[in-house]
């Protein structure tokens, strides 16, 4: 997918929290009476932008209209998350049939507000069993309270990026595997300028683009609800252990103020000035999609290898964070079978999701795809297939309000790292309440 939509889709996230929370779904029954096998035409909302990716989803499309004659899909691309939730809340003529979205965080809202059609029966009448089609954590970002409204286009997979020759100058044979070694790694890389450097082992602020709150609480395994719905943030160990070890990060390489003021000379994170492109970092967390920005830029110095964990998880080494692309049906169509039809083969059909993944650099988001010989085999690219098929892998979990638990954390994160909150365990409570309250409002 593209970086650029990516990182708007980021603020989406923020701006769409509510949007949907009092959606106006009641003018549709959900049901699907249509006719898939007569002449129709649907039309298919994505956010796609950048001219291969287009080409990539009109290839898939007129794979599928080949196949299916008598269906006609009208495409439209660099469509926001607030168009879309708009567009569902409307319904109408002009409303979609088929939406795709970069914004994992919104199934919540998507699947509990009925403004995205349940895909249950659709998958339980083509004989297609979640379980054996899609990977673990791809399932759980997909679904919200049982109802799965959405399934998994494609897939990012984070892990770490590293400088080899950085690593050959300070004499690191391999990438760290534990945190120990991340820290002495990271330190050994770093080389000071006065007050500043002229090359940093590793950015640990939270504004360090990719290396988020979420991100690196992944590598610790961390659970965010309880069995009831309650945050536990403050109950988890490991949420406090992962803060513990940022500050000690923080510390270790030159302090918040002296970071922050590194962190504020680094070009755009899309662009060919990306820290870890221009050599100004020598390690990050980053998705699968770098490796082909760092060619595009004639970077061929950045090896590839998932994220460290805790030295007390060693065993779980290959494991990182997941995320991806969702697609579904909106409950206002009234042309769903026709439209299971183009999302079943999307998300099921090998070869269309093999397809799309080698041209847009994506994680493929079916089993079977994620071993097709035809897949990439690019050794980079086969990291982040690895680390999107280890069983420790894990993602954020659906809310009713989005992704707001993961801002609070977030907001959290800033003002710890920063020292206006000085107490952790007592701020993680405050998030566990500020959370708690939120979803109450939401339901």
């Amino acid at each position: 997918m593209s970086r650029l939509t990516k990182a708007a889709a980021a603020v989406a996230a923020t701006a769409a929290i509510s949007l949907l929370a009092s959606a106006c779904t009641g003018q549709s029954s959900g049901s699907a009476d249509d006719d898939a096998s007569k002449d129709v035409s649907i039309t298919f909302w994505h956010g796609w932008t950048a001219p291969n990716e287009l080409k990539a989803i009109n290839d898939n499309v007129a794979r599928f209209e080949k196949a299916h004659p008598n269906i006609h899909v009208k495409v439209q691309g660099n469509i926001t998350d607030d168009k879309i939730n708009q567009a569902l809340r409307a319904g109408g003529s002009k409303a979609p049939d088929v939406v795709s979205s970069f914004t994992t965080d919104n199934v919540g809202q998507f699947c509990s507000s009925g403004s995205m059609a349940d895909l249950g029966p659709f998958l339980t009448k083509s004989k297609i069993d979640p379980a054996a089609t899609f990977p673990k954590p791809m399932l759980e970002y997909t679904q919200f309270n049982g109802t799965r409204c959405t399934l998994p286009l494609l897939g990012d997979a984070y892990g770490l990026y590293y400088n080899k020759k950085a690593f050959a100058a300070a004499g690191i044979s391999a990438p760290p595997k534990t945190m120990s070694e991340f820290k002495a790694d990271a330190i050994k890389l770093t080389k000071s300028k006065g007050d500043s450097y002229s090359q940093l082992g590793f950015m640990p602020n939270f504004h360090g683009y990719e290396s988020t709150t979420t991100h690196l609480a992944a590598q610790w395994g961390v659970k965010y609800f309880d069995a009831s719905g309650k945050s536990q943030v403050a109950k988890d160990p490991g949420f406090a252990k992962m803060f513990d070890w940022q500050q000690d990060m923080v510390k270790s390489l030159g302090g918040f103020g002296k970071l922050e003021k590194y962190r504020n000379t680094f070009g755009d994170e899309f662009g060919a000035k990306n820290p870890l492109l221009t050599g100004q970092v020598a390690m990050g967390m980053d998705g699968e999609w770098r490796l082909g920005m760092a060619k595009d830029a004639g970077m061929n110095d950045l090896g590839v290898a998932p994220f460290p964990v805790p030295d007390d998880q060693a065993s779980t080494y290959g494991k990182g964070y997941l995320s991806g692309t969702i697609i579904g049906i909106a409950n206002t169509s009234t042309k769903k079978n026709a439209a299971w039809e183009l999302v079943k083969f999307m998300t099921t059909d090998t070869d269309a999701v093999v397809s799309f993944a080698n041209a847009i650099h994506n994680v493929p988001s079916t089993l079977a795809a994620l071993k097709s010989p035809k897949l990439d085999a690019d050794p980079g690219f086969r990291t982040f297939i690895d680390i999107a098929q280890n069983p420790n892998s894990t993602t954020t979990p659906p809310s009713i309000n989005g992704g707001a638990y993961q801002l609070t954390l977030q907001d959290f994160g800033y003002a710890y790292e920063s020292g206006k909150s000085k107490d952790l365990e007592q701020g993680l409570q405050g998030v566990d309440a500020q959370v708690d309250k939120d979803i109450a409002q939401a339901k």
